[in-house]
């Protein structure tokens, strides 16, 4: 490598074998290779220090290469046996909960000396919120079918029925589900050998990813703890309808589920793409209800199976909890809080509901939500709130007027964080205190050297762990003039 400085050391698509010595945010492993020039950085995803693993190289620069873990080879000495199936999607399922808490906190505080400038942020800490469950907490869960299986014993992809998950780093090949995950919901998943036989018995034939064909593609399933129920929609193409006998279905989902099943939709998906939703096709209530009702400290929200909806809705009382109590951190008087990027208006209605004076406006870009969290406002009687659906850019220039009167602006945007165009127009608000709630605490330091740079001192910063067993964190920050 010293003899010709343009040269990479490994190839995109290259495997290699590593050992993990430490850890970086989101959840990425480190691992060093001597050579002449110095150490070789390698990151891998999903990693924890002390494995040796297996991973692909994605990219490679001359000091580094981001690599995709394929396989774990040897696990650390930290993590322990579990009574549930292991996933994909959850890969620190084995490593105990308050050593991931830990990497979580102190990798995010890092985040905030490194890309924000703020190098005393532990001055600014106020604590991390642990999830108060931290095994069966997700309220949706999404899985896959397909004609080809990874096969854990041959470590390959097999021509053969799967159900379950999509195998880590790939899109073709699905891990059979046997039993309960610990994520979702344990009877449903307990059931999934039963479900497949169902299916396999009916000579119904699994989505073939490479070549764009076959019947069964997706079940996704949301749950209620409040109602404790189960809302279910099957995704299929119409290739094999006649073939499929829906009534018998319905009859096998009340045998496992019973008074917890709340309904079944049946969307038809013909598109070749790798998505859900069907853009050509359609989605028939086969079965209940095609909603089910979450509570969130003391007020019921409908959720459709398209809403976005927080996904540990335990652990996300305690996230708005701790957005009012920020909103509430001084004690000047509430004139209008604007809540940006507000979803279904969740946390404007958890607001007006503790802080009754406050004039509360809610904006997102998405009609659908918007309609959602005007019809859960009326249902929840509270009032003093309106919601627009608009672009949150467009919507700060075509109401200047409450330039002035805004005591708080409430930001929680999607992972990509906020553009840099709109930002300068939240500053333009001049409100007194912001309140930013991110799920990717990487684009929050981004925005947070900016904010700074404008007038506004960081106050309070807390971490969420609303995903335990993964690398996702929530972050909030408490911003004031």
């Amino acid at each position: 490598m010293g003899n010709n400085r343009n040269k990479r050391l490994f190839k995109k698509g290259e495997r290699i074998e590593l050992t993990i010595i430490d850890l970086a945010f989101g959840g990425k492993g480190i691992a060093k290779i001597p050579t002449e020039d110095g150490d070789f950085v390698c990151f891998v995803d999903n990693t924890l220090p002390g494995q040796k693993v297996l991973a692909s190289v994605d990219k490679c620069k001359k000091k580094h290469a981001e690599c995709k873990l394929i396989e774990v080879l040897e696990r650390s000495d930290a993590e322990v046996e579990i009574p549930y199936q292991l996933i994909p999607g959850a890969p620190y399922a084995q490593l105990p909960i308050k050593m991931q808490e830990a990497n979580k906190k102190n990798t995010c505080l890092q985040l905030f000396k490194r890309i924000g400038k703020i190098e005393d942020i532990e001055d600014y800490y106020d604590e991390f919120l642990s999830s108060p469950d931290v095994w069966h907490y997700r309220n949706k869960m999404e899985y896959s079918f397909s004609a080809i299986r990874y096969d854990f014993d041959v470590k390959h992809d097999v021509d053969d029925f799967a159900f379950g998950f999509k195998h880590r780093g790939t899109w073709w090949m699905v891990e059979n589900l046997d039993k309960d995950s610990g994520l979702f919901d344990a009877e449903l998943e307990n059931a999934f050998p039963k479900l497949k036989k169902f299916f396999m018995d009916a000579n119904l034939s699994p989505w073939h990813p490479p070549k764009k064909e076959g019947f069964l593609r997706f079940l996704v399933a949301r749950k209620s703890y409040a109602e404790n129920k189960l809302l279910l929609n099957l995704v299929t193409t119409s290739s094999e309808l006649a073939a499929f006998k829906m009534d018998e279905f319905v009859a096998l989902l009340k045998e496992i589920l019973g008074e917890r099943f709340a309904g079944l939709l049946h969307t038809i998906n013909d598109s070749i793409g790798d998505r859900i939703q069907a853009t050509d096709g359609s989605c028939t209530l086969i079965y209940g209800s095609s909603k089910i009702v979450e509570n969130l400290l003391g007020l019921n929200f409908e959720i459709s199976m398209q809403s976005f909806f927080q996904t540990n809705p335990k652990c996300a009382e305690k996230l708005y909890q701790k957005v009012i109590d920020y909103v509430q951190a001084t004690d000047q008087k509430q004139e209008v809080i604007m809540d940006l990027f507000c979803g279904t208006g969740t946390i404007g209605q958890l607001i007006s509901s503790q802080i009754p004076d406050a004039e509360v406006i809610g904006v997102d870009i998405v009609p659908e939500a918007i309609e959602d969290a005007k019809k859960n406002a009326k249902r929840n009687g509270v009032n003093g709130l309106k919601f627009y659906a608009a672009d949150v850019g467009k919507f700060l220039q075509e109401y200047p007027q409450y330039k002035g009167t805004i005591s708080t602006v409430i930001l929680d945007p999607p992972r990509a964080g906020i553009a840099p165009k709109t930002l300068k127009k939240v500053v333009y608000l001049d409100a007194r205190r912001i309140v930013y709630v991110s799920c990717n605490p990487a684009t929050q330091a981004r925005d947070t050297e900016y904010l700074v740079s404008c007038g506004y001192q960081l106050k309070k910063v807390s971490f969420v762990d609303q995903f335990p067993h993964t690398s996702h964190v929530e972050s909030i920050v408490l911003f004031e003039k």
